[in-house]
């Protein structure tokens, strides 16, 4: 399956044209040369809702907002022009294995994909194991999966930000904890030119329970944070194999139905 480049924030070079899905999105023909407009993003954003209960942040109805808002705000776009609107906007999600793929199209053309690890049914009311995996158990299972030994990218620096975050309840990064490490590991690693100067998932998340200032059971929301997290800072929009977001939902999972084991 190809992965699919992560919406562009718009960036408009000449303030004579209006934004257009060729300069937000990597589309072919007819529809790269269409300029984006309000009608068109809140169709989006209509579909995302319908199909997913959100508005992704980062996701296609957010990018042709922004984009809408400067073509109209801008000028750029007569406004006796944004009646008419694109065709073929949908949203879509299907499960293959243990992953959730979401799919957005316009005008037949894949305009995003995101590659998330699938979660547990919600049973509310099911009180946690006592022995439950725990977000820094589940972090420690990342550093020793193979995973461990890719670099962090921003990716991997977002999801254990939020990992953190869940267990301290802060909405800052906490100075000198993980989630800090991570950001400086994924700054730093594109600088370092050979690959043993990098530093890796499993530098930075081993022995996670003793560096996290607490500690509990992973629950499904926390899992649904650290992946949207992690796949909305992916260039790619799929989470890492075997990393933080993918330990995370299987802890998610395993916690919920306690005979499966997949971490």
């Amino acid at each position: 399956m190809s992965q699919q480049q992560q919406p562009q924030r718009p960036q408009h070079q000449s303030y004579q044209d209006p934004i257009k899905y060729g300069d937000v999105f990597d589309v072919q023909g007819d529809l790269a040369s269409k300029p984006i407009t309000p009608q068109d993003a809140g169709a989006m954003q209509a579909a995302e809702h319908q199909a997913l209960g959100e508005t992704p942040k980062g996701g296609p109805a957010s990018a042709m907002q922004s984009a809408a808002k400067m073509n109209v705000g801008g000028g750029l776009l007569d406004p006796s022009s944004c009646g008419s609107k694109v065709q073929g906007i949908s949203v879509s999600e299907r499960n293959e294995g243990q992953d959730r793929i979401i799919t957005e199209k316009v005008s037949g053309q894949v305009v995003a994909e995101f590659v998330e690890p699938r979660l547990p049914m919600t049973m509310p009311g099911k009180a946690l194991d006592p022995d439950a995996i725990t977000i820094g158990e589940a972090l420690e299972a990342t550093a020793v999966s193979p995973a461990g030994n890719k670099p962090v990218d921003q990716g991997d620096a977002a999801a254990i930000q939020a990992a953190e975050a869940r267990v301290t309840g802060l909405k800052e990064v906490l100075p000198g904890g993980l989630g800090a490490q991570a950001q400086s590991a994924a700054n730093r690693n594109p600088r370092a030119t050979r690959d043993e100067d990098k530093t890796t998932i499993g530098d930075v998340v081993a022995d996670a329970t003793m560096k996290l200032p607490a500690d509990r059971a992973v629950t499904r929301e926390d899992a649904e944070v650290v992946i949207e997290a992690e796949v909305r800072n992916k260039p790619g929009l799929r989470a890492t194999a075997g990393g933080v977001a993918r330990s995370i939902a299987a802890a998610a999972r395993i916690n919920q139905n306690p005979g499966e084991e997949d971490i």
